[in-house]
């Protein structure tokens, strides 16, 4: 391509121009993306954010892009400065460096087409420049004839799309840990502070506030089984397949070649799928971990409930806990505060259960060898996975650990309740139990009293099988209500 020249319909500012199969375009001298993307920028104002949005993606696609380059270099069809200067690039682009020119919409039509241009461009540019040539200098090192060689879209996007993703988890099972860690270490501190757990926002049995956070720390624990599980499916990549699967224009070996390659540069051990041509519109991968993400956003949010309803009032509501006041409530209302940080864990579940709704219809929409609604599922995916990791960290470490139970409360509750009354079932039977219920609640005399004042039991006899500890099956951590308060602090 031409070098730099002025055009004065621009001023005094440097252009080049560039050529494809449509027709010339002038970019600036100093762009590091080309005509393609051009174009495309152009085209693509949809969701009006860059692929630069999500740097997981645009480190991945170097990393492809080194991988293949080594690749290509070793089966002798890529030549060593070529190859160097490539593989220089793509080291610095994923450093960090020149991702600002990553400018393409994240949503686009071709199937990531777009993206995969981008990326070649941008390293073409930057490896020219290596090689000592000015920007658009293609004759020297092409976006496609060496940047691209052996390669397509279909098998570079999605194998970038899958690295991307294994990256963007780990920051997720990070926050997750901490989060887990945050309600066992509650659940240790409150291990001995009664409650009553409630069946349909009803009275139900006692329980304690350690049992309650120990739960949720196991169903959390469930969740990131579960997403480690799916993400295994990630690492199954269709590098080598080009086209549709079958490998047209590279060498039968370029896809082991490049997939090892790419396993050493990224740490993660990677393999080419059996079937090429399967693997090719097979977005499964991304359906299973967006459906794992999802498990988990419902059981955050419905642990978010839990413990909004648990501190409701603070007066006029069931006021079982204190959550951190960490701002303001309310323009009207002086002294109110708001769960603040529950309620956008709420809504960040929100939206990753939309964000799957998203990914299931354009894995379903997919048609013969390709799926071309991958960049949907990928801006989709990714953005579920780091809206998880951050709620996870600010309900792990902005919440959970802040929390404090009202024991003096809770006692009474617990004491003056008429759920209590099931532990007398097995002596007085199921009739005789519920006859004493509907007289607690229609004389407000505790159950404990009705129950010592038909006969049938001592009061120490009483008092064991109404031990709130014993109750809630915990016995061994039974405490005063004095420790009580102390370990509640």
């Amino acid at each position: 391509m031409n070098g730099p020249d002025r055009d004065t319909r621009h001023g005094d500012a440097a252009l080049r121009s560039e050529q494809d199969s449509l027709g010339v375009r002038r970019l600036a001298a100093d762009s590091y993306f080309g005509i393609h993307t051009a174009r495309a920028s152009e085209n693509f104002d949809i969701a009006n954010r860059p692929i630069s949005d999500h740097p997981e993606l645009i480190v991945a696609f170097a990393a492809v892009k080194d991988a293949a380059a080594r690749a290509n270099s070793h089966l002798g069809l890529l030549d060593q400065a070529r190859a160097a200067a490539i593989i220089r690039a793509c080291r610095e682009i994923r450093s960090g460096r020149f991702h600002d020119s990553f400018v393409v919409d994240i949503l686009q039509g071709g199937a990531g087409t777009s993206t995969n241009m981008n990326a070649n461009e941008v390293i073409a540019n930057r490896a020219l420049e290596h090689l000592g040539y000015p920007l658009g200098a293609y004759e020297h090192l092409h976006p496609i004839d060496h940047v691209n060689l052996s390669q397509s879209t279909n098998d570079v996007y999605p194998t970038a799309a899958r690295l991307a993703a294994i990256a963007a988890l780990e920051p997720l099972y990070r926050g997750l840990g901490e989060l887990i860690d945050a309600f066992e270490a509650k659940g240790h501190e409150l291990a001995a502070v009664v409650k009553m757990g409630r069946t349909q926002l009803q009275d139900a049995v006692p329980m304690t506030l350690g049992q309650e956070y120990r739960a949720y720390a196991h169903a959390l624990r469930e969740c990131r089984r579960e997403i480690e599980t799916q993400a295994v499916h990630l690492q199954c990549i269709n590098l080598g397949g080009t086209a549709i699967g079958t490998g047209i224009n590279a060498p039968a070996e370029f896809g082991a070649l490049a997939c090892a390659r790419l396993s050493e540069l990224v740490g993660v051990q990677l393999h080419v799928a059996e079937n090429l041509i399967a693997a090719s519109p097979d977005v499964g991968a991304f359906v299973r971990v967006s459906g794992a993400l999802k498990s988990l956003a419902l059981t955050l949010s419905k642990t978010c409930n839990d413990l909004r309803l648990s501190a409701s009032g603070p007066y006029a509501g069931l006021r079982e806990i204190n959550l951190p006041a960490l701002q303001t409530g309310s323009s009207i209302m002086p002294g109110k505060v708001n769960p603040v940080i529950p309620e956008a864990v709420n809504q960040a579940a929100y939206e990753v259960v939309g964000n799957d709704l998203a990914i299931t219809m354009a894995a379903e929409a997919g048609q013969f060898q390709l799926n071309p609604f991958e960049p949907l599922i990928v801006d989709k995916l990714l953005t579920s996975i780091r809206v998880m990791a951050r709620a996870c960290t600010a309900l792990g470490t902005r919440c959970v650990p802040g929390i404090t139970a009202n024991v003096e409360h809770l006692a009474h509750t617990v004491n003056s309740g008429i759920a209590v009354v099931t532990a007398l079932s097995p002596l007085l039977g199921y009739a005789g139990a519920t006859q004493l219920a509907h007289e607690a609640a229609a004389s407000g005399r505790s159950v404990r009293e009705l129950a010592l004042a038909t006969g049938h039991l001592e009061a120490d006899e009483l008092a064991d099988l109404l031990n709130p500890l014993r109750l809630a099956g915990a016995q061994a951590v039974e405490l005063t209500t004095a420790e009580q308060k102390e370990r509640a602090r």
